[in-house]
């Protein structure tokens, strides 16, 4: 059994987020707090497995109440319940850099307490359970690679002319680790799908931009892709590559989601493989899920390289584990070496021509 503290000023949601984790066998709700000194008292109390943590709340807001729990308890995962704003989307980030595992926005529509219940059961169980280590269980991981297997002799892997990246649950940290250790000038332009609604896509490109020798922005439709630039999928909308005349240039779509995501890693890495054949390096980091898996399946078939985020150094091993867990993995690396990667194998990748 899974143990929850729900933490929010409002009794209201507080009702609402009790009813939608009740609603499952494998949790139980041990208790319920309406602000941050509480929440604290709480955790110490209770010990529970996952907090979820309003921000804004009377005595001591979520932010501050987070940065107490993450000094006394570094692994309790903590699920922020953020309003789909500018200014919810800022604390959001907030939260996230703080140690916020992941973030769960509050139903906006009108559609009744009923419907509300739902999607916040659909949105919030499938995070606790994996946060609190309840995942489906994988193949055993065959791809780690040894100094005799690396990929630069491989036999069919290419220098990269470009960099793919995916991620979702622990995503905005592990980015912004990586953009904050890139190189100026680096030798070819990037692509990156974080599973984010939108306006906090284009907060968290602003943030990575600001931290990054590399240029960091939400994509626009028709963006070139150009070296040392990187585009950021923005939410609710595809990314994907396409070769027109002598450029490649991002194309942004609304077809239905994939892996219920939009934006969908699947959709960007399949599209890398069509543009750029095996010219490409793509990086799955960590996330909830399997998005990217069938993306990765056609980037291995045209000899791509793939590297992703080891499961010590994740906050949730789904993605980058079911891509390790197929074979198609040539590196599994903790999250403190991916940058270094991710520059070495593209030096020399920025005049190389496209792959039809």
């Amino acid at each position: 059994m899974i143990k929850v503290l729900v933490v929010d000023d409002s009794a209201v949601v507080r009702r609402l987020v009790t009813t939608a984790l009740a609603s499952d066998p494998e949790l139980e709700i041990v208790g319920a707090a309406g602000n941050g000194r509480q929440a604290i008292e709480l955790v110490d109390t209770l010990e529970p497995d996952v907090v979820t943590l309003d921000i804004e709340m009377p005595e001591m807001d979520g932010l501050e109440a987070l940065t107490r729990i993450r000094l006394a308890r570094p692994t309790l995962p903590v699920i922020m319940f953020s309003t789909l704003t500018e200014h919810g989307a800022r604390q959001t980030l907030d939260a996230l850099a703080r140690g916020a595992a992941d973030y769960v926005t509050k139903p906006s529509g009108t559609g009744g307490l009923a419907a509300a219940v739902t999607a916040v059961r659909l949105e919030l169980v499938p995070r606790v359970k994996a946060l609190a280590g309840v995942r489906r269980p994988l193949p055993s991981v065959s791809a780690v690679t040894s100094p005799a297997s690396s990929p630069e002799s491989r036999p069919g892997r290419r220098s990269a002319h470009a960099v793919v990246v995916g991620c979702s649950t622990g995503g905005p940290d592990a980015l912004a680790r990586i953009f904050a250790e890139l190189p100026a000038g680096l030798a070819v332009p990037m692509a990156v799908v974080q599973h984010m609604p939108p306006v906090f896509t284009r907060m968290l490109a602003e943030r990575l931009d600001a931290r990054s020798a590399v240029t960091v922005r939400e994509a626009v439709d028709g963006d070139l892709m150009r070296p040392g630039v990187a585009l950021l999928a923005p939410g609710d909308h595809h990314l994907r590559l396409a070769r027109e005349g002598g450029d490649v240039v991002a194309r942004l779509t609304q077809e239905p989601p994939e892996n219920y995501c939009r934006p969908a890693v699947d959709v960007l890495f399949r599209s890398a493989a069509e543009t750029y054949g095996g010219n490409v390096l793509a990086a799955v980091l960590t996330g909830m899920g399997h998005d990217g898996l069938r993306g990765a399946e056609a980037l291995a078939a045209r000899g791509a390289s793939v590297v992703v985020q080891d499961e010590a150094s994740s906050v949730v091993w789904g993605m980058p584990g079911a891509v390790a867990g197929a074979g198609l993995a040539d590196e599994v690396l903790p999250l403190d070496r991916i940058a270094a990667r991710l520059s070495l194998r593209s030096r020399g990748g920025a005049q190389a021509s496209v792959s039809r």
